[in-house]
């Protein structure tokens, strides 16, 4: 990508945010309002139960710039059954709809979610990824390996996919990438403390990394402590650019277009 290109870029493109998460539903324009005054002008809507699933695609109907992605979390198993599994699988026939996601593994608090029930949605759900060829966002919490292995017998890099708001270390990172997979990168990427996820920022390639926000969730500095919302991104392009010593409109430009090549397949 040449620098007469991206020398005077300002847009961002948030890959993973939840603006049909309750936080936001309620006044979704003034939050688009607030994301462009940061030059987010793209997001991707990211689903994870009836729910939000629901709420993602009524958003994208409603807004070009709002990228629905529905899948089932890990978390909300509890809710799979015929009923859930059927409405999902029909969501993904919609047009507007450029992922499934988020889907994975989380062995973290998973009291309520045995781990082979997690797996088989997981694998299930990546069955129809393939079928439909729709790339796949992935949540991974405290499961790398399993997660890892799941993807890679699933030949996750013939459909794509990312590992959204990436945690793991340097070496995880480029396992993945081996997969095929794009590698992105959350507020997370902003703390001071978060020393595997700089040196992971540090040995990702551009061309295969993606920034987002997660929001309502771990908002990046100078604004931790406070609520997330899209237009925070701008500061994970910030704290990446810093990292790696580039100019932030050569992250932004280089994370927005591979936003588009991997969802909007542009």
């Amino acid at each position: 990508m040449s620098n007469v290109s991206n020398q005077h870029w300002t847009r961002v493109y948030d890959s993973h945010t939840h603006l049909n998460d309750d936080a936001f539903y309620g006044d979704v324009p003034a939050f688009i309002a607030r994301a462009a005054h940061y030059g987010v002008d793209e997001m991707n809507i990211v689903g994870s139960n009836h729910l939000l699933n629901t709420r993602a695609i009524k958003l994208g109907h409603q807004y070009p710039h709002l990228h629905p992605l529905v899948g089932w979390h890990p978390e909300d198993i509890s809710g799979w059954n015929d009923d859930s599994k059927a409405e999902l699988r029909e969501q993904l026939t919609d047009p507007l709809v450029v992922g499934v996601g988020e889907i994975g593994l989380d062995y973290f608090n998973d009291e309520h979610s045995p781990h082979d029930q997690q797996a088989a949605i997981f694998e299930e759900q990546l069955a129809w990824a393939r079928e439909l060829n729709l790339p796949v966002s992935i949540h991974c919490r405290d499961a790398i390996e399993d997660t890892y292995a799941i993807l890679k017998n699933a030949h996750v890099g013939e459909f794509g996919g990312v590992m959204h708001s990436f945690s793991g270390s340097a070496e995880w990172a480029e396992k993945f990438m081996d997969l095929g997979m794009m590698i992105s990168f959350s507020g997370v990427v902003s703390f001071k403390r978060a020393t595997d996820v700089h040196e992971a920022a540090l040995a990702v390639p551009l061309d295969r990394m993606l920034v987002e926000t997660d929001a309502p969730y771990l908002t990046p500095s100078p604004y931790r402590g406070k609520q997330n919302e899209p237009g925070f991104t701008k500061f994970t392009v910030g704290a990446i650019a810093e990292l790696k010593q580039l100019d932030w409109e050569k992250v932004a430009y280089t994370t927005y277009h591979n936003a588009q090549r991997l969802f909007l397949r542009k």
